[in-house]
């Protein structure tokens, strides 16, 4: 038998991938129906080249211990078992959606890390654009634009995700997440659109 030959099987299954490729860029080639789409499941905005932010899992307490010193985690506010397992089912839903990882970064504070490691483990670097100003709103204009920069400057390939806390997402996008909840968004120089939010 010839090489080349294919089964009635194969032939199928290439014809079925055709045709599901030809739908996927037809899909995103059309602004209302990519917007239908993401309102039925906004994952699937996470496509080559998109951004999210995601403040860091669920953290019991509210803002830091005082003396918080950032190589130290004793001194911070950390994840709980919830927040650990929040954490994982977002690196979950990325695996399950297919959705491709270009860069993984996150703020400074041990809580941003672990959520970020623990859905992408042996991907995240520091970034302290996006550490936390909270109680300190003097250095949110600064750490806003610098973050805005970053943002503006990602082309991909993969997705960019961002591990950061409420008051930075606020600040960039109006948008109050919840613990855990990412932010998916498209950068227009000085103005961020918001696409869609998800939640593990």
């Amino acid at each position: 038998m010839s090489l080349r030959t294919t089964t009635p099987a194969i032939r199928s299954r290439r014809a079925a991938l055709t045709g599901a490729l030809a739908a996927s860029l037809a899909l995103f080639a059309d602004p209302l129906a990519f917007a239908q789409a993401t309102e039925a499941d906004p994952w699937s905005a996470l496509q080559d080249g998109a951004i999210v932010l995601f403040r860091h899992a669920e953290a019991p307490g509210g803002g830091d211990p005082p003396g918080l010193r950032l190589g130290d985690c004793s001194t911070q506010r950390n994840l709980g078992a919830d927040g650990r397992a929040q954490a994982r089912r977002i690196g979950e839903q990325f695996r399950v959606h297919r959705i491709p990882v270009g860069a993984v970064i996150t703020s400074q504070w041990c809580r941003t890390r672990e959520t970020a490691e623990l859905a992408f483990p042996g991907r995240p670097r520091d970034d302290p654009d996006f550490n936390s100003f909270f109680g300190a709103a003097g250095r949110e204009p600064a750490q806003t634009a610098a973050a805005l920069a970053t943002l503006n400057r990602w082309r991909g390939p993969g997705v960019l995700v961002v591990v950061t806390h409420q008051v930075n997402i606020t600040a960039l996008t109006g948008v109050s997440p919840a613990s855990g909840e990412g932010v998916i968004v498209r950068p227009h120089g000085e103005r961020i659109e918001v696409v869609a939010r998800v939640r593990p």
